[in-house]
C-alpha cells in the first residue's frame, strides 16, 4: 500500500504528526532517508534513518521512531511514542570521562527545554565504548563511541506540535556528531516517510 492511500485511512492526529515529519526542513547536515517502520510495536508506526554529515563524510547516525496507539498506552502515558538512537565516534580522552554519560543525557533533556518540546515519560540509556583492534586490525586504530537510545512521550495538542520535539532531536544528532549549534539553515525533506498501520 503506497503511503498516500495509507494517509486515507490515519487517524487525523497521527497524519498530521506523519505531515509533520515528511514536511520537516532538516539542516543540510542532517541527511534523512525513508525507514521502514517497526511492525507490532504499535497500531500505526513512522520512520526515517539519520546520517551526520561534515565535508561530505558520516560522523554518527541515528534513527527516529514515532510510535501512536489512538487508545493510549498507560506505559507511555499518551497516545505518542518518540523512540531513538543515535551514535557517533568520540575521542580517547571524552569515552574515559566518568561524566560522558550523564552530558550524553543532557543533550536529550536540554535540546527537549530549549525547542519547548512538552513531554513526559523520557527514559534511555547511554552507552560508552572503547575498542582496541589487534592482529590484522591492528592498523585500525582504537575506537570510541558514544550511542544513546532513549525514548519520551511527546504530547501532542492544538498548541503543541511534533515539530518542536523534531527540532530537538535533530539538535541532539548535532550534539552527538560534535557540530555547532544549528543555525537554522535548512533544506526540506525531500524523500517520502514511510508509515505503517
Amino acid at each position: 500500500m503506497s503511503h498516500a492511500q495509507q494517509i486515507g485511512v490515519l487517524p487525523l492526529s497521527f497524519a498530521t504528526a506523519v505531515h509533520d515529519l515528511t514536511s520537516f526542513p532538516w539542516h543540510p547536515q542532517i541527511r534523512i532517508t525513508e525507514l521502514e517502520p517497526p511492525a507490532h510495536i504499535a497500531p500505526y508506526s513512522a520512520a526515517v534513518d539519520a546520517d551526520i554529515i561534515t565535508n561530505d563524510e558520516e560522523i554518527g547516525s541515528g534513527r527516529l521512531i514515532l510510535l501512536y496507539d489512538p487508545m493510549g498506552n498507560e506505559s507511555w502515558q499518551g497516545d505518542f511514542r518518540c523512540v531513538t538512537f543515535a551514535q557517533a565516534e568520540v575521542t580517547a580522552d571524552m569515552v574515559h570521562d566518568p561524566f560522558l554519560a550523564y552530558v550524553g543525557w543532557s543533550w536529550l533533556t536540554d535540546a527537549l527545554s530549549a525547542r519547548g518540546a512538552i513531554h513526559t515519560g523520557e527514559s534511555g540509556t547511554i552507552t560508552t565504548t572503547a575498542s582496541t583492534p589487534f592482529g590484522a586490525k591492528q592498523h585500525e586504530g582504537q575506537q570510541s563511541q558514544i550511542e544513546i537510545r532513549a525514548s519520551w512521550t511527546p504530547l501532542i495538542d492544538d498548541n503543541h506540535q511534533l515539530t518542536e520535539h523534531l527540532f530537538a532531536w535533530q539538535d541532539l544528532l548535532r550534539q552527538v556528531g560534535g557540530l555547532p549549534p544549528a543555525d537554522d539553515t535548512v533544506i526540506p525533506l525531500t524523500s517520502r516517510i514511510a508509515a505503517r498501520r
